[in-house]
């Protein structure tokens, strides 16, 4: 008699990600190319890595003198006070006056499923959570299944093509009082100082609660202390905040995971009691963080050289970024393309908009097998310059093809 599985009534779970890549590794086409890696790439295709990460990996893994115990299930101290003074300064007000700490997390996927549960349990008047980005966000599916009721929306206006931060406003002021703003690229959106007090002034008189994420500090402008300093603006006033802090991309340790679940408190008595609720969280979820990602970053941070040359890695990656913008935005003028293409160039970061529309998009896909997302972002470290002439000419093709097509 055959036995009946448990996992009959099992369905297959729909495809959230990872569909366009697989189509492109099924493309036999010489010319396909795939524009939308999540990490940086270098010239020759290949993940970035910063060249002071490969020699501490090899320090480290040459050290007799290491313990490979548990780590506490907080973190590794030095790294959470490594990330913590990289993301504020180390003489900031707020890590002077002792009301910022963190909790080390497995990426920043992790650092949501923390501060998600910490707000599910102890916040439980904010169960409305708004997803605010350039972007459409993964951290939407984390709040979902924790039960919050959650509304996501990008500040990226396809019409006007730019970020727009009156879009940001819009959603702030049709917010319920004490919900909670995850916000994400916020420093890309280029508020002025009165939206910025307006930003904050509405946030504070509805009482939101800030939930941050910085995915990639430094690899927006090359610049450490700029990338971060929205922060400043939170906490000079009077904010209490979460703040999802990884390390991956911006060392160039992908499959590591390494993140901080980053918490200002108004006072040292206030943090102390969120971080051992966030510990016990922590406990259950994956009670000990892994350290060889943590112990590169911490040896970096920690070394004034070391951490000098992963700074300039840094600016370097972030001119190319600049250079290869340029040189795509001149290329389509040459050819003519219609349109303006000045947003490519006032984009920050890896990742930005085209521009492009639904159509043009599947021009791109089906006739030149050029492989980017539905929405037109593509990561321009997949850009060299041995692939440069034949994208912007299939981008001046693909928009001159759906003029045509509309007349």
């Amino acid at each position: 008699m055959p036995t009946l599985s448990v996992f009959t009534d099992v369905p297959m779970a729909q495809k959230l990600e990872g569909s366009l890549l697989k189509t492109y590794k099924q493309d036999d086409d010489p010319n396909k190319m795939f524009l939308a890696y999540k990490v940086c790439m270098t010239s020759e295709g290949r993940p970035w890595v910063s060249s002071v990460v490969r020699k501490t990996r090899m320090q480290i893994a040459q050290d007799p003198s290491l313990n490979y115990e548990y780590t506490p299930v907080m973190g590794m101290k030095s790294f959470i006070q490594a990330s913590l003074n990289l993301l504020f300064g180390k003489n900031s007000q707020v890590i002077v006056e002792n009301r910022a700490g963190g909790v080390q997390t497995v990426g920043d996927s992790g650092a949501f499923q923390l501060g998600a549960q910490f707000l599910k349990s102890w916040c439980q008047n904010s169960q409305i959570v708004y997803i605010v980005s350039s972007q459409k966000e993964p951290h939407g599916l984390i709040f979902q299944d924790m039960g919050f009721t959650v509304y996501e929306h990008t500040f990226w206006d396809s019409a006007h093509l730019c970020l727009d931060p009156n879009m940001l406003l819009d959603v702030v002021e049709r917010a319920p009082h004490g919900c909670v703003f995850v916000i994400g690229s916020i420093g890309n959106c280029r508020l002025t100082s009165s939206q910025w007090t307006q930003l904050m002034t509405l946030m504070k008189g509805k009482e939101i609660f800030p939930f941050f994420d910085i995915p990639y500090q430094g690899l927006s402008t090359g610049d450490l202390e700029e990338d971060a300093i929205f922060l400043h603006y939170f906490v000079s006033q009077g904010f209490e905040f979460f703040c999802s802090q990884s390390l991956s991309k911006n060392f160039g340790i992908y499959d590591e995971g390494v993140g901080t679940l980053v918490v200002v408190a108004l006072n040292n008595q206030l943090l102390l009691r969120v971080l051992s609720q966030l510990t016990n969280f922590a406990r259950a979820l994956w009670l000990n963080p892994p350290t060889t990602g943590a112990r590169i970053i911490t040896s970096v941070l920690c070394n004034p050289a070391m951490q000098g040359e992963w700074r300039q890695s840094l600016e370097g990656v972030v001119e190319n970024i600049m250079m290869t913008k340029e040189k795509v935005k001149e290329k389509l003028r040459l050819l003519g393309t219609p349109g303006s293409w000045d947003h490519i160039t006032e984009q920050k970061g890896s990742h930005s908009y085209l521009g492009l529309n639904s159509q043009q998009v599947e021009y791109l896909i089906s006739k030149k097998h050029i492989y980017i997302p539905k929405n037109g972002r593509i990561n321009f470290t997949c850009i060299n310059s041995y692939n440069i002439d034949y994208i912007t000419a299939s981008i001046n093709e693909a928009v001159c093809f759906t003029k045509d097509s509309e007349k």
